[in-house]
């Protein structure tokens, strides 16, 4: 019987229990988070804060939240806030997640969650012991053709999965976002991009026991672009590459001894194409997403799922895993050379 892939088990985000949410920083990637959440849930957007008030109020009106602003520890005291979204600059998400966790608030966390393995380690011991809800924001974890991969690795569906391949480099520097270049801001194409083939090799090999890198460093300190290899127990490999110099292809491969999966355009986003491909070459079974037009949703439906239930973290991207992507990423830093302010 010929292999095909198995269909995305990925549940409906409309409908997800309704939580109210609070946004703390309301630049690029907020808005594509308000965006989604009002075009593809039933969420509500509670409050908004800024260290500007009248951008807080600006942010509120376009996306309808109730209540803005002017600064962050105002937000999270708000009792009619449930649940707050972090998407400052890495360089802010510790102090902002700890913020949130003593008001009692649950938490989701832009990827990269923080800037080194001991910051994250803080925020998840303080979200276990309020006992409050905390998560990384990978949010191609929450994808349907993540979970079309999912389902092939627990089904075995490869064969003995022997090498990883994934890379995402855009053209973001030097004439893109100028918290890419500032380290005092923890820039770098690592936290920004290379998280993204980090997270997708570790979800697939099950974690690292190596991590090798080399990489570029612009006059300022951060690392432009990084090659990395890691190993698994298992002794996969992966082969992950990241840029902020140039667009680069954003693919990933999965090479397993009976069969491979190859993703394109780009891996990690909602318009990912999955194709099964025999040893031979030949195509043997595709998955093409259906609504393409968002991608962040899926991770807010997946935190009010969870806090719906009374749990406090999502198996999908558990915070020890978190935690230990995070040592990954403390590994090729310090390996490339690269070391934030306050370190």
């Amino acid at each position: 019987m010929p292999l095909t892939l198995p269909a995305p088990c990925t549940p409906d985000p409309m409908a997800a229990p309704t939580l109210r949410w609070g946004i703390l920083a309301p630049g690029g990637i907020a808005r594509s988070f308000a965006t989604a959440l009002r075009a593809r849930t039933g969420q509500r957007l509670q409050a908004v804060a800024s260290r500007s008030l009248p951008r807080a109020e600006a942010f509120a009106r376009e996306f309808g939240a109730t209540a803005a602003y002017g600064s962050y520890a105002a937000l999270v005291a708000d009792p009619d806030v449930d649940v707050v979204y972090v998407a400052a600059p890495h360089s802010e998400h510790h102090a902002l997640a700890l913020l949130a966790i003593e008001a009692g608030k649950g938490v989701l966390v832009e990827k990269a969650f923080t800037r080194n393995t001991a910051e994250a380690a803080e925020v998840v011991a303080g979200a276990r012991r309020a006992r409050v809800f905390a998560m990384e924001a990978m949010w191609t974890r929450f994808l349907p053709h993540v979970d079309v991969v999912r389902q092939c690795l627990e089904q075995g569906l490869l064969g003995q999965v022997c090498t990883v391949t994934a890379d995402h480099g855009q053209q973001l520097y030097p004439d893109g976002p100028q918290r890419l270049a500032d380290p005092a801001l923890a820039g770098g194409a690592l936290l920004d991009l290379g998280i993204y083939p980090m997270s997708f090799a570790h979800l697939v090999l099950g974690g690292f026991t190596s991590v090798t890198a080399t990489g570029q460093l612009t006059d300022r300190g951060v690392d432009a672009q990084d090659a990395i290899t890691v190993t698994s127990a298992s002794g996969a490999l992966g082969m992950l590459g990241t840029t902020m110099l140039a667009k680069t292809p954003t693919t990933a491969s999965i090479c397993g001894t009976g069969a491979r999966l190859e993703i394109d355009g780009d891996f990690y986003g909602p318009r990912a194409l999955v194709r099964l491909v025999a040893p031979d070459g030949r195509e043997l079974d595709r998955f093409v997403a259906g609504d393409t037009a968002y991608g962040l949703h899926f991770q807010a439906a997946e935190v009010a799922r969870r806090v719906g239930a009374g749990e406090l973290e999502s198996p999908l991207m558990a915070l020890d895993e978190t935690v230990a992507i995070m040592g990954a990423l403390d590994q090729v830093r310090t390996q490339v050379g690269v070391r934030y302010p306050g370190e």
